[in-house]
């Protein structure tokens, strides 16, 4: 049993103000040491988190969570298959849409872009590309209009806005006597989005379906369906149930398979990084060990007294563990707090030291996003300051041990 003067004795080690404030000195750094390893590990998995769950949403935004398309670019009775994914519950809204690759000419420059042709109407239904308009409306795109919109980083490279006029050039040849020669049409920029995305932003571009079905000579036919699904995570399941209802050959694809190198990717990262850092929450646990030794080897004497007052090994033992414990779990609170308060304020200060240093963490052509998101998960903070409670109890059992073997007379034999 732990009685009071164990207690108060490793109070006293820890507050030492006479000779041996050494040892209190040791005993903060190794309060600090666990507190940083906790707090590190804590905002790196929240930034990790961040990463992954915001670059999913903003994918989301744009890609559809499932879709079906014709095995050799075309579906001829899209009617039928829209119905029998309509009749799915899982399945919340369809949209049809022809895919194209594209050159489009500005005043400056020529860029390759993915032309996709939608129905604005039921794309506003099954993704969010409508939220992300920053100048015009996704419902300007008429068919017979050819209106165009587009990224934002693409009208800036292109140095366009709405109004301005773009040539579209397409792979499809129209013959000529003079030979076969690239088609192109005329377009007007009518609206822009903004995905916070560099991959879609730059390289992604709106049309009415009719006008991409005229253009890329597709009649009736479209490449596909997009599919909304109620759960995105079941979105794999979900389509495979579609094509399979249908009945017709055709490709499914789902946003986890289209993206899902990038997503395992983050995951293996993640792993890496809680192992690594936890090694770092270790060897600040295990730096107890050394300052519980430095003080049974200072306190043999007052150990050796207690043991003639009548104390027995296991209250010697009481309280070196008591003063490892009061060191670890000062430490995990102070690290839990400061990781809690660096999560939630980590992307303002990574903005604040942007601005400062005139460096920039992610790069948005290479990162997918420019800002560093954190989202706090309290099991994540749970669990790290549950393993840094343990490995500090840990690391107190072979100092403790130690000064309960102490010979009270031997001691006292060279005092």
């Amino acid at each position: 049993m732990l009685h009071p003067y164990e207690l108060a004795i490793a109070l006293r080690h820890i507050r030492s103000r006479s000779r041996n404030r050494f040892i209190s000195f040791i005993s903060v750094i190794s309060m600090t040491g666990t507190a940083l390893a906790v707090a590190a590990l804590i905002i790196v998995l929240s930034v990790m988190n961040g990463f992954e769950y915001e670059v999913r949403n903003r994918i989301l935004q744009v890609v559809s969570h499932a879709s079906v398309t014709g095995l050799d670019g075309h579906i001829g009775n899209w009617q039928s298959l829209a119905a029998v994914a309509l009749a799915d519950p899982e399945v919340r809204a369809v949209a049809r849409f022809v895919d194209g690759q594209a050159m489009l000419v500005g005043k400056r420059e020529i860029r390759g872009v993915q032309i996709r042709g939608i129905d604005p109407a039921a794309e506003l239904a099954t993704s969010a590309l409508g939220d992300l308009m920053v100048e015009g409306e996704l419902t300007a795109l008429r068919p017979g209009g050819f209106g165009l919109v587009i990224g934002r980083t693409l009208a800036e490279q292109l140095s366009v806005g709405p109004g301005d006029d773009l040539i579209m050039l397409v792979s499809q040849g129209t013959a000529t006597p003079a030979g076969v020669v690239p088609r192109m049409r005329r377009f007007t920029v009518v609206g822009i989005f903004h995905a916070g995305m560099h991959e879609f932003d730059r390289s992604l571009a709106f049309l009415h379906i009719g006008d991409a079905q005229r253009l890329l000579r597709f009649g009736e036919d479209v490449s596909g369906l997009r599919l909304a699904v109620r759960d995105p995570l079941q979105a794999p399941a979900v389509v495979r149930e579609v094509a399979n209802a249908w009945g017709e050959g055709a490709w499914v694809s789902d946003w986890t398979r289209e993206h899902g190198n990038f997503f395992r990717s983050i995951q293996l990262t993640r792993s890496i990084v809680f192992v690594i850092l936890l090694l770092v929450v270790a060897v600040a646990a295990f730096n107890i060990v050394s300052t519980l030794v430095m003080v049974v080897r200072d306190k043999r004497g007052e150990i050796a007294i207690l043991r003639t007052l009548g104390a027995s090994p296991a209250a010697i033992m009481s309280v070196f563990v008591c003063q490892g414990a009061i060191i670890g779990l000062t430490g995990t609170i102070v690290g839990v707090a400061a990781g809690v308060l660096g999560a939630w304020n980590v992307s303002s200060i990574t903005v604040l030291i942007e601005r400062v240093s005139g460096f920039q963490f992610l790069a948005p052509d290479v990162y997918f996003i420019s800002e560093l998101p954190s989202r706090l998960l309290w099991s994540d903070v749970w669990q790290v300051a549950g393993i840094g409670l343990i490995l500090s109890l840990v690391s107190t059992i072979y100092p403790a041990w130690r000064g309960a073997l102490t010979a009270p007379a031997e001691v006292l034999r060279h005092e």
